[in-house]
């Protein structure tokens, strides 16, 4: 296969806590930019904490849900969990050393962003936001703790999961023992 036939793959780094509409938009635009998407789902380590409630396989699930919702196929879209290292003089080769090769990162995120940039090795582009304010999981987490106004912010499948796996009411849990002395 020759040079200019190759597909491009570019990734796209995130907690996805929960994956929502804007995550989506952004998967989206990302396939019209290239061939194939490899969608990390990082600081997978992490579960039941108010800021990182989900399990690694739980958002991988919400993702490919979603992700079926829309038709988009399985083959533009390799998701996989990536653990954080904290050390963010190596993070980029902790990320290479999971992942399919890729030719382009897409990220909003700053320090995702300069990270890629000192390393040198892949472009970094940005991905337009899809109504910022609205679409945050931080936003959305602070509404299932309120009690309301997110089931619209997120894919009908990711409700769905998130209600079957009892995602409500362990957020709200978390969100009271986060402020106990």
């Amino acid at each position: 296969m020759q040079r200019s036939q190759v597909r491009k793959r570019g990734l796209y780094v995130g907690r996805f806590q929960p994956f929502h509409k804007g995550h989506l938009e952004a998967v989206k635009w990302i396939l019209t930019q290239v061939a194939e998407a490899v969608i990390v789902v990082g600081s997978a380590q992490y579960s039941h904490t108010p800021e990182n409630p989900f399990e690694a396989g739980e958002r991988l699930t919400m993702i490919r849900k979603a992700l079926d919702e829309v038709g988009i196929p399985r083959e533009r879209c390799e998701v996989l969990p990536v653990p954080d290292i904290h050390t963010h003089g190596v993070w980029v080769e902790h990320i290479v050393s999971y992942v399919p090769r890729f030719d382009v990162v897409f990220a909003n995120d700053s320090l995702t962003k300069r990270l890629f940039h000192e390393d040198g090795r892949f472009p970094v582009k940005p991905i337009p936001f899809y109504d910022r304010e609205k679409f945050n999981a931080t936003e959305i987490r602070k509404r299932i703790v309120q009690g309301g106004g997110w089931v619209e912010l997120l894919p009908r499948t990711v409700v769905d999961y998130i209600l079957e796996i009892d995602g409500v009411q362990r957020i709200q849990d978390l969100a009271k023992s986060d402020k106990v002395p």
